[in-house]
């Protein structure tokens, strides 16, 4: 399915992204298909007017001082009601960001929207938290990628969202509104991606399809794809969900805020819930990991662009090279050993581990198994399949 974010959001989200210190502004301007005149002039718009000189007439609201308590509480009601989920500290923290005067602390927020019957079970019970969090360093050193649990549509069909979040920053890379949960449905939605905010250098999934298969073993034609383009590709340990828990706490964000209640006619109406709320989580929703910062204060393009054409397979004067065949295996000192139909038609780089016998399988630069030889000595005609690790 294809995707355009709005034309608000799109400009949104350029001056955001190339706001960052050290983003280069031609690299992001050429991101985003626009000159640098264009570019020059949405970033002038947005210091002398903020958001709303980036519509197309301004519509800003003249703020007023020395708010009375009555505005202020009519202040925060009118926000609550744009956001019926967020509690006291998020309310307070978007008012403060959005350059509100006199803006009540965390716990009179939550004083008035008791008051008028807005406190839900989920406002003020933080119930337990994880002591320490653990995220990569910088921006787009990992991107998580799963399917939101699918959903019927009233016009027919299931919707099968499909979400990136970057682990650092908690930016959100992407949310799609799928027809299926296919490889080229995952590859196709993720090259606009890659193009738009350029390649990680590692993804991390789930063990189920379309990037893992029913045997047990992490190859697919995606996630083969994807080392194909550079990036490292990393699966979760079996039945632990939680090393995915940013993406996971995502689903339960995008269910609260978007799902839960709500009917949607087809493929295109999700799309259309989806963005705006992706330019809200990134842009204006506070992250209480982050210290109340938003996703986007830490967020910036990566410097690797997406390939248009696909880097040619190409391993060092070590490895042993050999082509999977039609039936995933390849041949080698004299054993037949299966490989994987993910590989079929690509060079493998087999290389001798310092265990005499023992040779680590590469496909471009990720080793994607162990081969143990000496289980043919006794039957040179043995097949053999790689081993995704090694048996202790």
């Amino acid at each position: 399915m294809s995707w355009k974010l709005s034309m608000m959001s799109q400009r949104s989200e350029f001056v955001s992204l190339a706001s960052v210190e050290g983003q280069e502004f031609k690299e992001a301007c050429s991101r985003f298909s626009i000159s640098r005149k264009t570019g020059y002039k949405w970033m002038k718009r947005f210091t002398d007017e903020g958001e709303s000189g980036l519509v197309d007439r301004s519509r800003r609201p003249k703020s007023s001082p020395g708010k009375s308590s009555l505005k202020k509480e009519s202040m925060v009601l009118k926000l609550r009601e744009k956001h019926p989920q967020w509690g006291g500290r998020k309310l307070r923290q978007r008012l403060l960001d959005l350059g509100r005067m006199e803006v009540p602390s965390a716990s009179t927020i939550t004083s008035i929207l008791g008051r008028h019957g807005l406190l839900s079970e989920l406002d003020g019970a933080g119930g337990p938290r994880a002591v320490q969090r653990f995220e990569r360093e910088s921006p787009n050193e990992l991107w998580q990628m799963d399917f939101k649990g699918h959903f019927a549509m009233v016009g027919g069909g299931r919707c099968h969202p499909l979400t990136v979040l970057d682990d650092h920053s908690r930016y959100s890379i992407g949310i799609r509104a799928c027809e299926n949960e296919q490889g080229a449905t995952v590859m196709q939605e993720l090259v606009g991606m890659f193009r738009q905010y350029g390649l990680p250098v590692q993804m991390l999934m789930d063990n189920g399809s379309p990037w893992g298969d029913a045997g047990g073993q992490p190859w697919t034609i995606v996630t083969s794809w994807l080392v194909r383009l550079g990036i490292r590709v990393s699966h979760i340990r079996p039945y632990h969900p939680q090393t995915q828990g940013k993406d996971e706490r995502f689903h339960r964000t995008l269910k609260a805020e978007v799902l839960r209640g709500r009917s949607h006619l087809d493929l295109s109406a999700c799309q259309h819930v989806f963005d705006p709320w992706r330019e809200v989580y990134n842009r204006e929703r506070p992250h209480e990991s982050l210290g109340m910062k938003v996703p986007a204060s830490r967020y910036r393009l990566s410097e690797r662009r997406y390939p248009e054409v696909l880097p040619v397979v190409e391993y060092g004067g070590e490895a042993q090279v050999r082509r999977v065949q039609s039936n995933s295996r390849i041949s080698f000192k004299g054993c037949q050993i299966r490989i994987g139909q993910a590989f079929v038609g690509q060079p493998i780089g087999l290389q001798a581990s310092s265990t005499d016998g023992l040779f680590e399988i590469f496909y471009c630069h990720q080793r994607i198994g162990w081969v143990d030889i000496r289980q043919a000595e006794a039957n040179p005609k043995r097949s053999l399949n790689m081993l995704r690790e090694l048996d202790k």
